[in-house]
């Protein structure tokens, strides 16, 4: 049956590296009705493409790039875009978005996704124009960092607009969390995407066209946006959208900390006592060149930076982001503001997860003060807290596999921690493989359920609540009903947290699946389900999409689509988890002493809403048939994880 849906390209390009050839192909009616897009669209075909016998580093991996119908259609925001592959770093579910203007562009070339197999003889980029797709050589590319790439591209193709998705030499070189780079400094950092294609011998996807994107119904459409819009307006949001738009996510510093969440010293502690060093003043106030948004977007949290004297001068760049400073600054108790933006930058351009990398820096240096690691293990290196020169050195070291210590470091740090041996393990900082982002569940229960249920691992933009951590009683009282608001919006208490968690997981696969930006939904919490039941139907013609339960059960079967795949892998409750010192280490010092996560009471009760056996997290048959999933049922059936 012919594509018809507004709001999507309509073709997608399935690339086969190995014979060297690009099919453009119809995209299929069943993944718009079912899955909508981007991270939906991206579980079914990882779902039917990929299993435990696929080597996330071979050439049957499978790698999607994604958009969705919100993707480039004047809905704010409408930048993000998606990348999707079995992780080199975890072993199970892959994912990483970013925004900026890739995915438009992307559209406008014609494609809402590309599936890529195989592995090129050679180093080839993929150049997406106009409904076309080639490959080509990209031999005298091969080594060159993101910044020079993305420039050699764009002379090559005599277009100075074109956009790019570009990895840098931690991808070519087999980094487990290498990333990739779309216009120049927005990374799809986390769970090794860039090492995925890096593997593939695929160094760069260009887009440019100019092809246009029809609403099903224009006017409809312009009107359900405006009424979107109308909300962003709203006088609720006010403080948060200014915070947002004066800082960027840099005012996360400040607010975190002042909670007692914000990681410092490998995630020891949750307060860091020169927060103010590395906080939303000092880089507004001293580094700020100007303020940016990605494409379409009515918030604007982006903003260009320089360092204009002394080691660390160059610029202009784009961020820090609040994650960065994070990972580079408290969370290896260094308060150098521009070593922090530096080593930032040097990772965007290297091609490589900043969170992943200051994490694993932070681990060694954990294990050098607890004698763990010594002179004799670090290739030279001295690993006290805050030595700006060695993480300056070992960033670079890391990105090449240059030396002992820095190979050890590329593979994360569950596998160091094997490698290792010994205690090393309790101070490997991760979940499922993936390093924790900059939340720490001991000063914010939810966060803990998050972590452990999260899944690509330790990480915060698959759930994480802000209702109760930043204070929105009225969407909470809405939401949930007034008798749980005091227990949901106490964030040290766990009860209906898992309530809570598993309807933030099942709203955020609609967002990225949308695909949209977590700003707006996340925080401030301005869209929900009724938002894409307005703004759907008259974009794509998909009248079901009109009906806020359709809305709310697509998010709950690509969350369980997902979980599924996991699963198939060997993941179940054993495995949802958190890092012993998060999870049996009181809190020491700051506003949150003393506080643990409850773990088992909300993996309990979101079990029950997720329709999950609460002793095995496995999904119960009965909810996989209601939601369209019984494929899946079927399947996990055949090794026997499914419960009932």
């Amino acid at each position: 049956m012919t594509f018809s849906y507004g709001g999507y390209a309509g073709r997608y390009a399935e690339v086969d590296l190995t014979a060297g050839r690009v099919h453009v192909r119809e995209m299929e009616r069943e993944w718009a009705r079912l899955c909508l897009g981007g991270t939906g669209v991206a579980a079914k075909i990882l779902w039917e493409r990929t299993g435990p016998q696929t080597d996330p580093l071979g050439p049957d991996n499978v790698l999607v790039v994604g958009t969705g119908p919100l993707t480039g259609v004047m809905f704010s925001p409408a930048g993000r875009m998606m990348f999707a592959s079995k992780s080199p770093l975890t072993g199970i579910w892959g994912e990483s978005h970013v925004g900026g203007f890739f995915g438009p562009e992307m559209k406008y070339a014609g494609f809402d996704f590309v599936i890529v197999t195989g592995r090129s003889p050679r180093p080839v980029y993929l150049l997406l124009q106009d409904g076309e797709a080639e490959l080509r050589d990209a031999h005298h590319l091969w080594g060159r960092e993101t910044g020079e790439t993305t420039q050699m591209i764009r002379e090559e193709i005599a277009d100075p607009t074109v956009k790019t998705a570009v990895i840098g030499p931690a991808g070519e070189n087999g980094v487990l969390y290498g990333c990739i780079i779309v216009d120049q400094y927005r990374a799809a950092g986390r769970t090794g995407m860039g090492t995925v294609m890096g593997s593939k011998n695929l160094k760069a996807i260009a887009a440019t066209g100019s092809l246009p994107i029809e609403a099903h119904d224009m006017e409809r459409y312009l009107e359900a946006n405006g009424q979107e819009m109308e909300r962003l307006r709203d006088p609720l949001w006010t403080d948060s959208l200014a915070s947002l738009r004066k800082y960027g996510t840099t005012d996360l510093v400040a607010i975190i900390n002042e909670i007692g969440r914000l990681p410092t010293k490998n995630h020891w502690t949750g307060y860091f006592e020169h927060a103010e060093d590395i906080g939303p003043e000092v880089i507004a106030e001293r580094y700020r060149l100007t303020q940016e948004a990605c494409y379409g977007c009515a918030i604007g949290c982006k903003y260009v930076y320089r360092v204009r004297g002394g080691r660390f001068a160059g610029g202009p760049a784009g961020g820090p982001e609040y994650e960065t400073i994070m990972a580079f600054g408290s969370n290896c108790l260094n308060n150098d503001i521009e070593s922090v933006m530096y080593l930032g930058h040097r990772c965007d351009q290297l091609g490589m997860d900043t969170i992943s990398c200051g994490k694993s820096i932070s681990f060694a240096m954990e294990l050098w003060e607890k004698g763990i690691l010594g002179p004799d293990d670090t290739d030279g290196l001295s690993l006290e807290w805050g030595n700006v020169d060695t993480m300056t050195e070992l960033v670079e070291r890391i990105a090449r596999r240059e030396g002992h210590l820095a190979t050890l470091l590329a593979q994360g740090t569950r596998r160091a921690a094997e490698v290792i041996g010994g205690d090393a393990w309790r101070y490997a900082i991760h979940c499922k493989g993936l390093e924790a982002s900059g939340q720490d569940p001991r000063a914010h229960q939810s966060v803990g359920l998050t972590y452990a249920t999260n899944v690509r691992g330790a990480d915060h933009l698959r759930s994480l609540s802000s209702l109760e951590e930043l204070g929105y009683p009225e969407i909470v009282i809405k939401r949930f009903g007034r008798e749980k608001a005091d227990e949901i919006l106490n964030i040290m208490s766990p009860k209906y947290k898992g309530e809570l968690i598993w309807d933030m997981e099942n709203l955020y696969a609609v967002v990225d699946s949308a695909v949209i930006c977590k700003y707006g939904t996340m925080w401030p919490p301005v869209y929900y389900y009724e938002t894409f039941a307005n703004v759907l139907p008259p974009l794509t013609g998909m009248s079901e999409w009109g009906d806020v339960r359709y809305v709310i059960d697509a998010g709950r079967r690509i969350s369980h689509l997902r979980r599924a795949y996991n699963h198939r892998l060997g993941i179940t409750r054993e495995d949802e988890t958190l890092p012993h010192r998060l999870l049996k280490e009181p809190m020491p010092t700051g506003p949150a002493k003393g506080g643990l996560p409850d773990l088992d009471q909300m993996l309990d009760e979101y079990y029950e809403f997720r329709g999950c056996d609460p002793k095995t997290g496995l999904p119960r048959r009965d909810r996989l048939e209601q939601l369209g999933l019984g494929f899946v049922a079927e399947e996990l059936a055949t090794m026997g994880l499914l419960a009932g």
